[in-house]
């Protein structure tokens, strides 16, 4: 597993960094099954603009590979770890939805191949 740290209008401290390797290590158990080589993180936080007048806004993106698929989340608040907690959440959501989807197919295939292999009268889906 691989974090790339990017920052832009914005300089990176040591404090931010742990601080998104620790909410990162968070997500780890919701990816056991998937190559723990090929995963990659490549989170990207800054400022967006110099222009506000209410203070800065702070933006938090998180692109994470899982060796094929790309799930990306990102957010702007105006507190920068607010922002990286957000994105945290959103990425975690993504993550469950994948692996839902690869449970419900495959229930719906071994649903299917009962269904085609119901060999007695009484079965329940017969043909």
């Amino acid at each position: 597993m691989k974090i790339i740290f990017k920052s832009k209008n914005f300089s990176l401290t040591p404090s931010i960094e742990e601080y998104i390797q620790k909410k990162i290590k968070t997500l780890e158990k919701f990816l056991k099954n998937f190559n723990q080589e090929a995963i990659k993180f490549e989170v990207e936080v800054g400022r967006t603009t110099y222009h506000h007048q209410s203070g800065d806004i702070f933006r938090a993106e998180i692109n994470l590979d899982l060796g094929g698929k790309l799930v990306r989340a990102e957010s702007e608040k105006s507190d920068l770890f607010s922002a990286i907690d957000e994105t945290r959440d959103d990425l975690e959501q993504e993550i469950k939805k994948i692996k839902t989807k690869g449970d419900t197919i495959f229930i719906r295939g071994a649903r299917s191949i009962k269904k085609k292999f119901s060999l007695s009268n009484l079965a329940r889906f017969k043909q």
